[in-house]
């Protein structure tokens, strides 16, 4: 991390939102997981906010704000001590600096979580893509291991990979998900 300061200062203000509820689309989904329909979520969003709607297996690609460690001992803190914290963050256990556990700039994805993404990916009989471009690599080439039978995208507007879809809905995914599960 070049800037520490300067980024610590963006990440309080900018990217962790603790007032920040799920939305009907995280709700549908934790209920589809809960009902046995949903395995896994695959997502690049760093707010922790399926987890908040009670999904338990996600796979965070970039991260997750609430999750932080230090680099030294590796303990763990979560966001509501780096928004407590002044400056740079410090581990009270031993000093070292405390790192948010998401993908920085020039930084790769976990290994892990990305073999996971792939797995669930690889094995699912239907994947619903909801809410993404589908520009930002390596994340949207995961579509790529599907081998399922149906593929389902929920999106605003048209992806790169509306032609390869069963179904194709141009909508917002929590407007269209909450809808679906109101009638399960």
């Amino acid at each position: 991390m070049r800037y520490p300061e300067e980024f610590f200062e963006f990440y309080r203000d900018k990217l962790i939102y603790p007032e920040a509820k799920p939305n009907a689309a995280h709700i549908a989904l934790a209920k589809l997981e809960e009902m046995g329909k949903l395995k896994a979520i695959v997502t690049q969003n760093i707010d922790g906010l399926h987890q908040a709607a009670g999904s338990k297996n996600v796979f965070d690609l970039h991260g997750s704000v609430l999750r932080n460690y230090c680099m030294n001992c590796h303990a763990f803190y979560d966001e509501k001590f780096i928004l407590e914290s002044k400056g740079i963050p410090t581990c009270p256990k031993c000093g070292g600096k405390v790192k948010p556990d998401v993908v920085l700039y020039e930084e790769g994805l976990d290994d892990d979580v990305v073999n996971g993404a792939i797995k669930a990916i690889s094995v699912a009989d239907t994947l619903i893509i909801g809410g993404t471009s589908l520009v930002v690599y390596p994340a949207a080439g995961l579509i790529d291991y599907f081998r399922g039978k149906n593929l389902v995208l929920i999106n605003k507007s048209s992806t790169s990979a509306d032609n390869k879809a069963n179904l194709v809905i141009h909508e917002a995914i929590g407007k269209v998900l909450g809808k679906a599960i109101s009638s399960l």
